[in-house]
């Protein structure tokens, strides 16, 4: 049974560390999307275009769930375009 113990910890504490990485994996993404979400593409050098493209695009292939975990997490909301309401 101690061996039993033993792993049973050493897996509570991998799954403890897994969490803490996706609240700070949730944090960055959150920020992202906000950051993301406030800019002005036109306004920006291609290069940074580019670059928030491609960050926006792995945002987008996130699931709700995990995008408005993302957004609750840096207490960030982002508005939808009136135009598409």
């Amino acid at each position: 049974m101690p061996q039993r113990d033993q792993e049973i910890a050493l897996l509570r504490r991998e799954i403890e560390m897994l969490m803490g990485e996706r609240q700070a994996l949730l944090r960055v993404v959150g920020a992202s999307a906000a950051l993301i979400a406030s800019l002005d593409s036109k306004r920006l050098p291609v290069g940074a275009v580019e670059a928030a493209d491609m960050v926006a695009t792995s945002i987008n292939g996130l699931s709700e769930e995990t995008l408005q975990d993302a957004l609750t997490s840096v207490s960030a909301e982002i508005e939808e375009d009136s135009a598409s309401a």
